[in-house]
Order: structure tokens, then sequence, then C-alpha cells
């Protein structure tokens, strides 16, 4: 079977490399991907949201399946226009897509279902927001509505934070209609985890847990990011935890987007807050695979990936029982410098000969006119390595990360640690 893979990131080329393993597969094609994506799969230069000349390719190239990685097409409603012409495509619909498109529906629908989460108040005025605001006390979360590429959130520490952040998202529009209507959130603290889980209707598979690691800097400061590494397992969660979780707040929002017309089939992302109490409480929901989360949740898959794509689109998830590797896996992300502020592009990168120990997943990559390897993004490149524990997968990606050379080279250095140290506790 034919696969064409929407996107162009680092979770489309993991899921590349996932599909690559199925003997079921035949050719892999990716729209537009990058050039790490490109040593495995042909790039076609399509955009992701370029409906029809992607439905006429998937046609000419006899595509037995669709997979729309990233969630701006999600959003465009890419499943409902491959589901109209006839070819199969996993992700959810448009309607089911605004559990992540509007923080406000999720918001919603978390408290019309008794859903745990933060305690909120929704704006699309900055006058009332500013008032309701300053009825708050710090720290206090600011959230664009709508789709900000990971770095609509802002934890405020100050309520001179919290203004600017507000300021920003409403009145300079600096996520343009994305921050029209803000979320303001009580502030949870705890342990963050993300479970990704495969969804059909009220079927719902969850994978291994992960956990990100959003602020640029180490110790978790500086802004957010969309992701600056990640782990799988989340050994000093216990898995009662991310049970409750599943029962409590994953399950329930299945049969709630069910119940309210958009049923879900696809990857619903649920990033959690485990309070001191042990309580879980969600941040947020995604509708697709997380990025970086994606890079370490594929390599401890199993079964096979198309298998499992398979049975959420024809509706048979039920009968899949997916199989996990009990191996750990640690991504470090590399960025370019300045990010998530402004960054050059066109920086040669060398070294990526030298990775001994980990799979590198590109996220912001392209060749060059000359054939070379080049930044073109603030993430660039996941350096993923599996191993006994954390602490082996651990030391084999950054072992590889110091090979790795390019002008303004940026990443953290704490990714995993917050595991080992607990778990030394």
């Amino acid at each position: 079977m034919n696969v064409l893979v929407i996107g162009r990131g680092g979770r489309e080329h993991a899921i590349v490399w996932a599909l690559r393993k199925s003997p079921k597969v035949g050719r892999i094609y990716c729209a537009p991907g990058n050039a790490g994506i490109a040593q495995m799969a042909e790039c076609v230069p399509i955009g992701e949201k370029a409906f029809d000349e992607l439905g006429r390719f998937a046609r000419e190239r006899e595509i037995g399946l669709v997979v729309v990685g990233p969630e701006d097409p999600l959003l465009a409603g890419a499943v409902d226009y491959f589901s109209s012409i006839g070819i199969p495509v996993f992700g959810p619909t448009k309607a089911a897509s605004e559990i992540e498109g509007s923080k406000s529906f999720a918001k919603g629908l978390m408290a019309k279902y008794g859903i745990p989460t933060a305690a909120y108040a929704s704006f699309d005025d900055h006058g009332e927001a500013l008032a309701y605001l300053r009825g708050r006390k710090a720290p206090v979360v600011v959230k664009a509505d709508g789709l900000a590429a990971g770095k609509g959130v802002t934890v405020a520490r100050t309520m001179e934070e919290a203004e600017a952040a507000l300021k920003a998202a409403m009145l300079d529009r600096v996520f343009g209609d994305a921050g029209s209507r803000v979320v303001i959130e009580e502030f949870l603290e705890g342990q963050e985890m993300s479970v990704l889980s495969f969804v059909d209707g009220e079927t719902v598979l969850p994978m291994v847990p992960a956990q990100d690691h959003k602020p640029v800097f180490d110790g978790d400061q500086g802004p957010n990011t969309g992701g600056m590494g990640t782990y799988s397992p989340v050994p000093h969660i216990p898995d009662a935890v991310v049970e409750k979780a599943v029962d409590t707040i994953i399950r329930p929002a299945a049969r709630a987007m069910v119940k309210e017309g958009r049923p879900f089939r696809g990857v619903l992302f649920t990033g959690l807050m485990i309070t001191p109490e042990g309580e879980p409480k969600v941040i947020e929901f995604n509708c697709r695979f997380g990025d970086p989360e994606t890079q370490v949740v594929l390599p401890r898959l199993k079964t096979d990936l198309l298998d499992i794509m398979l049975a959420t689109v024809e509706g048979r998830l039920a009968d899949v029982r997916p199989e996990w590797s009990e191996e750990a896996a640690v991504c470090v992300v590399l960025a370019s410098g300045g990010y998530p502020g402004p960054y050059k592009k066109g920086l040669l990168i060398r070294g990526l000969d030298r990775v001994e120990q980990s799979i590198v997943f590109h996220a912001g990559t392209v060749f060059s006119a000359d054939g070379a390897m080049v930044t073109d993004g603030g993430r660039l490149l996941g350096v993923t390595a599996t191993g006994r524990d954390l602490a082996e997968a651990r030391a084999k990606a950054y072992a590889d990360v110091e090979k790795i050379e390019y002008e303004g080279k940026h990443y953290r250095t704490d990714i995993g640690l917050k595991a080992l140290k607990a778990l030394d506790a």
C-alpha cells in the first residue's frame, strides 16, 4: 500500500520512520517533507493545505492511506476533503479538530462533561479580560484561543507579565486571529505528562506516556517553545495515576465528542498536570500526534503502525492490542540560536554522519542549491536514543548531540533529569 504523509516536521519524520518498518507499506510520499524525510521517502513540493493538488497526486500515485500530521490542515478540513473524494485518511474531521483549534471550545467541553481542568474564563474583549485579570493573583496563565505554533501560552509569574501577554495577544495581535479571543486560567502546579491515544469514537487506546520540556532554557526557564525535548516512560509518575487520567479524562473526552456530534478519529493528545495530590488535570488537548512526544513514543511501538491507523480509519480499533517496548527513549531537540524569537536560516549543519547511537528526526532542515544540509526553522533536529533505562538512553542521545555542529547551536542540557532526580530521591 502506498502512503502519503502530510507535513514537514519532526513528528512527520517519526511517522514516516515508523511506517517504513511495516512490510505492508509500498512507497511513502511526504508533502512537503524536509531534508531528513527525503532520505527515507519521496518528498513532493505540495503545501499541507493545497487539498486539490494533494488529491490529484494521491489519485495518480494510487495512495491507499493519507496521514495528516499537523494541526493546521486538520483544522482546514483535510480529512473531510479526502473522505469526500473516497481516499482513506487518518486524522480527525474539521469539527473534531476544534478540540485543539479553540481553547474556549475545549474548556467549555470539559466544563460541560465534568472533565478535570484548571478554572478559567474566556474573553474576546480586551477591557473585560483586563478587568478579570486584575481580580486574580499571580501566577496566572494567559492563552491565545487559537493555533499559535505552541507559542500562544504564557505562564505569567507576575501581574505585569500577565497584562503584557494579554496586550500582546489581543491588541498587538502577535498571534494574528488566534489571539482575538483569550483564555485566562488558574495556574496549576505539579508534574506535566503527555498521553497520546489512538481514538475511534468511544474506543480509546492510550500510548505510553511521555514528558515534554516547553521552556527554551534549562530548569524550565525562559519563554515557551514548541518543545525542547522529551522522554518516555515517565517512571516517577505511578501507573495508577496514568490509568486515572485515562479513566477520568481521556475516555470521557472521547465520549463527550461523540455526544456533541463531533466523533474523534485519529490521535488525541492530552497534556496533563499531575497535582501534588496525584490528581490529573487537563492543560490542553491536541488533535494529532504531539511534537516532540511522537519522537519517543513511536520508537517504543512494537505493533505495526499501519495496522493501527487502518483499524482507526475503518472503525476497528477496538480489535487492536498495541504492544510497547520496555526500553526508554529520550529526544533532545537542537534549535536555532534565538529561537523562539528571530533566528538565522541557511546555516550549514555538520556531523550528522558521525551520529552512531541515535535516530535523528529532522524538523527545520532543507538542502541548499549545492546539496548541503542547512537550517530552515526554529527547531531543527530531534536526536532520539533508546536504552535499557532513561539514564542509558539519555547518555546516548547527548553523546550524539555533541557530534552535530552549526552556528548558534542551542539545546537544553537537562532533558530527562527531572525523572532521574525523582527516582534517586
